[in-house]
């Protein structure tokens, strides 16, 4: 670990090439949370297989890489199809839960995790797997920096994404009734608002964000039915450290996991990167909870 360090210290440039790694790859990190936080803050349920869903949408790309089609151009209907996946599960499952505790919630979620990941390595296998996209090396400062093209890429991608849900939420009507919806439920049901339509669109829009981010992630790293906790773990961390509704932190969050994860792969070994994000959630919680230890004690 100490001699990573000096590396770091003695060639500055290993510090750029981390960084421009933990950045483009902090893009995916910052959709996935967005869909967390985007249900989060509109249903109140805290959704345990949002990992398990960028699975399917990573193995959706596979499958459809392995009948012609290229993984940028399987963007759509990956989307499309998880969106109407999506819809089938709010339907099915998170409409029941809305109402209820904390506990079933996550219980519900917890059990839709598990269903998912062992029906994909029912019809996958374990195996790990990768979609190549086709695409080369970006060569900098004379080849002392090395980023895949694919990288740049999805970072492009997700801006686009994510600005264009900015706008489908600012400008549109249902975007508007989500952002009501978020802000009271009742009141918008007072106001005329079909709460239980916003609830499905807003659960299939978020299940449509993790196939995108699934695709984008089967290209870049690797995918395997049972990964998909690591990238809730990761989405859990951005959420409750940057806080519901707050775009900036999210995103700002997800750029600083993104290096963080980079640096202590490279300092204390890639097999402790998991740890450290773990670790991360835990000081989290420890935090939040005694801010509001603070602040209970500050009332009385």
């Amino acid at each position: 670990m100490w001699d990573n360090l000096q590396i770091l210290g003695v060639a500055p440039i290993f510090n750029v090439q981390l960084i421009l790694n933990g950045v483009t790859v902090a893009a995916v990190f910052c959709l996935v949370a967005y869909g967390l936080a985007l249900v989060w803050g509109v249903t109140s349920v805290k959704n345990l297989s949002q990992g398990d869903l960028v699975m399917m949408g990573g193995y959706g790309a596979w499958e459809l890489a392995r009948h012609g089609v290229h993984p940028i151009l399987a963007l759509i209907p990956v989307s499309a199809i998880m969106f109407a996946f999506g819809w089938i599960i709010y339907k099915l499952i998170i409409r029941r839960v809305i109402q209820l505790d904390l506990f079933t919630s996550l219980l519900a979620t917890f059990g839709l995790a598990i269903t998912i990941q062992q029906s994909l390595n029912l019809a996958f296998g374990p195996d790990v797997r990768t979609v190549e996209s086709g695409f080369g090396q970006i060569k900098l400062f004379g080849g002392m920096i090395e980023i895949t093209q694919i990288k740049v890429i999805a970072f492009g991608l997700c801006v686009l994404l994510a600005i264009a849900m900015v706008l489908f939420l600012k400008k549109s009507r249902m975007g508007q009734a989500i952002r009501a919806t978020a802000q009271d439920p009742r009141a918008a049901r007072v106001l005329g608002v079909d709460t239980d339509l916003v609830y499905a669109m807003t659960f299939s829009i978020n299940a449509a964000i993790c196939g995108a981010a699934g695709v984008l992630i089967a290209m870049i790293w690797v995918i395997q039915p049972f990964y998909g906790i690591a990238y809730s773990v990761r989405a859990f961390v951005i959420v409750t450290a940057a806080g519901l509704g707050n775009l900036p932190g999210v995103i700002v969050t997800a750029l600083g996991l993104g290096v963080l994860e980079q640096y202590s792969g490279f300092v204390i070994g890639a097999q402790f990167q998991q740890a450290t994000i773990v670790g991360l959630l835990l000081a989290i919680l420890i935090w939040r909870q005694m801010t509001l230890l603070r602040q209970r004690k500050s009332l009385q």
